[in-house]
């Protein structure tokens, strides 16, 4: 039986956390089905796709050397089908998607690449990186996305959201049959169709995983994003947090348990003057995919911006007394955490409660 592998290599931001929990919770399903899942240790495959990449990704990048290699052992060993996901694998450049392919010789590789349209993208890929320690603001990061050349970019929003130039990169000498574009549904649609997709394009029975996954990529509101942002103004230099502790209080304490469960949030948005652009990109998108006659699985035109139906804040300038309820809400579960696990935690909780006092002189 000859082996065959679905390579899911992005976007980020296109419920690939989702995807990637709901395979890996239904395993053992999937094996009985003929269908391997070849995860790490840790469950996952981001030490292999940041070990492809050659990324440091916050200090990680030691411990997932050799990890890439290992993945593609892991897949050798399999004379059936088998799954490979991770979003940052679109960020790939030429001679790494060369590396990546060559490992598969011999093997029928089907590429799948999920996309969503810009008016969601760009406020999420800000977003991410604000949850990434970044402190760019938000109007500096659309101008440089604007201004940023979308085919062959060193920008990474590009690298990993620009439809044409990351299957041109990695389906260079895959048959377009073989290649299967997702398209993100918009809002307000049936719930499970994204994975209904994924399933058509990974050629799995939805049956054959049947246990729900709970996880998302979690997103924060206006003002949350702007405490945040502020707070890694603060911690920046001497003195900062390592990185490890800014994953475990910031991202996860404060982002992912704390402020993206607070009510009433405020969506950051495309300002509605840009979206005359986004189509445009959008209609490029659309004609690409058409001409380079790839099976798409569902709806090109969800790659169309919808219009906006709230009128638009600008993240970069949230209410303060939105911040402020913000940062009590946050001060508050950090002092939980810190007293219920005192050291080291409470140091570190010190620091980023004296950054939160600290807010209204940014």
């Amino acid at each position: 039986m000859a082996r065959v592998v679905y390579l899911h290599v992005g976007a980020p931001k296109t419920g690939t956390t989702y995807l990637q929990d709901r395979l890996l919770r239904n395993r053992d399903s999937l094996a009985r089905n003929g269908v391997h899942y070849p995860v790490s240790a840790g469950g996952t495959m981001f030490g292999a796709a940041i070990d492809l990449l050659d990324m440091s990704w916050g200090g990680q990048r030691e411990a997932a050397r050799g990890e890439w290699e290992a993945l593609m052992a892991r897949t050798r060993k399999s004379n059936r089908q088998v799954v490979i996901s991770h979003e940052i694998l679109s960020g790939a450049k030429p001679a790494q998607v060369r590396r990546a392919m060559a490992a598969l010789e011999g093997t029928e590789v089907h590429l799948v690449y999920s996309a969503r349209d810009l008016a969601r993208q760009i406020p999420a890929e800000w977003q991410e990186g604000v949850k990434h320690r970044r402190k760019k603001s938000f109007r500096r990061f659309v101008e440089q996305v604007q201004a940023a050349p979308r085919r062959g970019s060193q920008m990474w929003f590009w690298r990993v959201q620009g439809l044409p130039d990351v299957l041109s990169r990695w389906a260079d000498n895959v048959p377009p049959e073989h290649v299967h574009l997702v398209t993100v549904p918009q809002d307000g649609g049936p719930r499970d169709e994204l994975w209904h997709r994924y399933c058509t394009a990974l050629a799995l029975d939805p049956a054959w995983a049947p246990e729900e996954s709970p996880r998302r990529n979690v997103s924060i509101g206006v003002a949350e994003t702007a405490l945040v942002r502020r707070l890694n103004q603060r911690l920046r230099g001497s003195g900062s947090i390592d990185n490890d502790a800014y994953r475990r209080l910031v991202r996860e304490l404060v982002v992912h348990q704390t402020l993206a469960e607070r009510d009433g949030m405020l969506r950051t948005a495309l300002p509605p003057a840009l979206y005359p652009w986004a189509n445009e990109v959008a209609d490029e998108w659309i004609e690409w995919a058409e001409g380079a006659g790839i099976d798409v699985v569902g709806d090109l035109e969800d790659l169309r911006p919808a219009a906006p139906d709230t009128e638009w804040v600008d993240p970069d300038r949230p209410r303060p007394r939105q911040m402020v309820d913000a940062a009590l809400d946050v001060i508050e579960a950090l002092l939980v955490e810190a007293t219920s696990d005192p050291e080291p935690l409470l140091t570190q909780t010190r620091k980023i409660a004296q950054a939160a006092r600290r807010l209204r002189n940014p």
